[in-house]
């Protein structure tokens, strides 16, 4: 979600600026107050959807042009400002969003984290569906198909993801590893 309001703020901001606006003459057009307007450009409010729909209307954009990053922007993503995006129930696994998914992109990248002496199973993501999976800190086994594959620190492995795969971690210590999903 952070990522989401980050855009929302920048694209807020260079929306206005291009049309040469000030918050007043937003709040007036999109009827949100200034102090909210003034939040979401800081990033330090999440705006509703009703909130993005009455931006959308007001300044008659398009919702994909408020919520996408532009192409040319960087982007910094601090694993401290993101909550897990997906956990199992136990909290054993948690998945980060570094880079979700967005229309005109054919990958997603998460941060990955698995508890000692425990495991995660995941259902297939479709057909043409590649996963990267890079160890970045302990040893992680990969049960794909009946076979399994130790991927150990600073090594990868690539895989199609159609069916179920499970992570395994039979260590005393904590495996974290950057996936990267991509699709045709």
């Amino acid at each position: 979600m952070e990522y989401i309001t980050q855009n929302v703020a920048r694209n807020l901001k260079r929306i206005r600026k291009a049309r040469d606006m000030s918050l007043d003459d937003v709040a007036k057009q999109t009827g949100i107050s200034k102090s909210m307007l003034g939040q979401i450009e800081r990033g330090v409010s999440v705006p509703t959807i009703e909130t993005l729909g009455k931006i959308v209307s007001g300044l008659r954009v398009s919702f994909n042009s408020l919520i996408s990053a532009a192409k040319n922007d960087v982007i910094i993503v601090k694993k401290e400002d993101l909550a897990p995006s997906y956990s199992s129930e136990d909290g054993e696994y948690k998945a980060y969003e570094y880079f979700p998914y967005e229309e005109d992109r054919t990958f997603e990248i998460y941060l990955m984290n698995l508890d000692p002496h425990s495991e995660y199973a995941s259902d297939g993501h479709g057909d043409n569906t590649y996963e990267y999976l890079t160890v970045t800190s302990g040893t992680l086994t990969l049960e794909l198909d009946g076979k399994r594959y130790e991927i150990s620190e600073e090594n990868s492995i690539r895989f199609p993801t159609a069916g179920r795969h499970i992570y395994i971690n039979n260590t005393d210590k904590i495996a974290k590893f950057v996936v990267t999903f991509t699709w045709n």
